[in-house]
């Protein structure tokens, strides 16, 4: 079965030091589930990741004058340098169970709406905490939108749009079909606008769930896997009526988002995400689950299944 996987935070570490050894644990189970005769394409996040690479470009501009490096340059480094850790983390597990399986890393744009309102409206932060003295010279210097976050500070925000189509959408589904492992779309995907024969990067994060959904969709597979810190989707968390969801329907999951169970930013991304693979084909499955337990998610065992 063909599968596309998204891995959440929880998969990956904040410092490469981190990383090189979570990664390591992250591929016991996505080997699992290649051991078990699946084709995986995998997705991943780059919140911290790429914060951090454009906080040093940032300051090295600063510090010694170096040229400012734009955002989307920065979203395909940190596909570059997640990408080489995790498949490297995979290729080991697999020769360790004499299995042989070519895996890589693609550098992958996700083409998105130049009208989206997302543009109109920027809610991702990203980057490092600023007083609110530092955010307003950013305004003004660089024309930063910042926001206060959570008392913590001020960070720079960017739009979140939607993804449209991925670019490299044919050399995935090539490299997959010879049964290579892909890794793809990291951290949603390089967002860029089509002007005439060019692609043009700006200055955005795309989910990465919308943007597994969106390969899921590209490659026609039957499942999307969104694998992240907890075994199933609740309502009611942290309540003493808390409830756990083995499956639930579309219609089921609209009603609870809104009902307001789904924190943004966190569950909620992510249950829309798999609403967006499964609503128009009763073909397709999303599944959210814990990435410990993938294998006991594929066979049903563990995690919240969404049906159309």
């Amino acid at each position: 079965m063909k599968i596309v996987i998204a891995l959440g935070g929880n998969a990956l570490g904040n410092n490469p030091k981190e990383q090189l050894a979570l990664v390591k644990n992250t591929a016991k189970p996505l080997v699992d589930l290649i051991e078990d005769g699946h084709q995986l394409i995998i997705a991943h996040g780059n919140g911290p990741q790429v914060g951090m690479i454009n906080l040093a470009m940032e300051a090295a501009s600063v510090s010694v004058k170096t040229p400012e490096i734009p955002f989307p340059e920065c979203g395909a480094m940190s596909q570059g340098y997640i990408g080489y850790h995790l498949q490297n983390a995979i290729q080991e597990e697999l020769k360790n169970r004499n299995i042989k399986k070519d895996v890589v890393t693609l550098v992958t744009q996700v083409i998105v709406n130049e009208h989206d309102p997302a543009f109109n409206h920027p809610t991702k932060p990203i980057g490092h905490f600023y007083s609110k003295e530092e955010a307003q010279e950013a305004t003004l210097k660089k024309g930063f939108v910042m926001i206060e976050d959570s008392g913590r500070g001020y960070r720079r925000v960017v739009p979140s749009p939607k993804p449209v189509d991925v670019v490299e959408k044919e050399v995935i589904k090539t490299l997959s079909n010879q049964g290579v492992v892909v890794i793809t779309v990291g951290g949603g995907g390089i967002p860029v606008i089509r002007k005439g024969n060019s692609l043009v990067g700006v200055e955005a994060v795309i989910d990465k769930d919308f943007a597994s959904a969106k390969v899921a969709e590209l490659m026609d597979v039957d499942y999307l896997f969104i694998l992240t810190a907890v075994e199933r989707v609740m309502i009611n968390y942290n309540k003493p009526n808390q409830q756990s969801l083995e499956s639930i329907s579309v219609a089921q999951a609209r009603q609870y988002i809104t009902e307001g169970h789904f924190a943004p930013g966190s569950m909620l991304p992510k249950v829309e995400a798999a609403i967006s693979f499964v609503e128009n084909n009763p073909n397709r499955t999303s599944v959210i689950a814990s990435l410990d337990k993938a294998k006991e998610a594929i066979q049903g065992l563990s995690g919240t299944k969404i049906h159309s």
